[in-house]
């Protein structure tokens, strides 16, 4: 799945009054906010280097995200860190839940896949931390 951004790739609604416009990373943006806001999910993931899952802060929340939008419908790929102690396969559940909903509620879009990808466990305290090499 390709990763869209703001330049040019949006989703487009004709009304009578005119056009209505969604870039494609407003759809990342409700996407990221909507996963992290799940009890469990530490942050968004930008991915891995050197073996360490690199967390975001919420200003680059449609960075952990991968959006495909087409006329009708989008597919979501979220990269994600979880607080250690959770139980993956019910907060990735969840996460799912609450992007499928926020996505359809605030964008009209209908979503037809959530893929959540866990990259890294967030342990106490570490969120402020920086990483440090073993």
């Amino acid at each position: 799945m390709g990763q869209n951004n703001a330049l040019g790739a949006s989703h487009n609604v004709e009304t009578d009054f005119g056009s209505i416009r969604i870039a494609d990373e407003v759809v990342g943006v409700i996407a990221g906010l909507a996963a992290t806001e799940v009890e469990g999910v530490a942050g968004m993931s930008g991915g891995i280097a050197g073996g360490i899952a690199e967390m975001l802060g919420r200003k680059n929340l449609a960075k952990g995200v991968k959006v495909e939008v087409g006329e009708k419908e989008t597919a979501i790929d979220l990269h994600t860190i979880v607080h250690y102690g959770v139980r993956i396969p019910d907060v990735a559940l969840q996460i799912q839940q609450r992007v499928k909903d926020a996505v359809e509620r605030m964008t009209g879009l209908r979503v037809v896949e959530v893929n959540v990808h866990v990259q890294g466990v967030a342990f106490a305290g570490e969120e402020d931390e920086t990483p440090r090499v073993r």
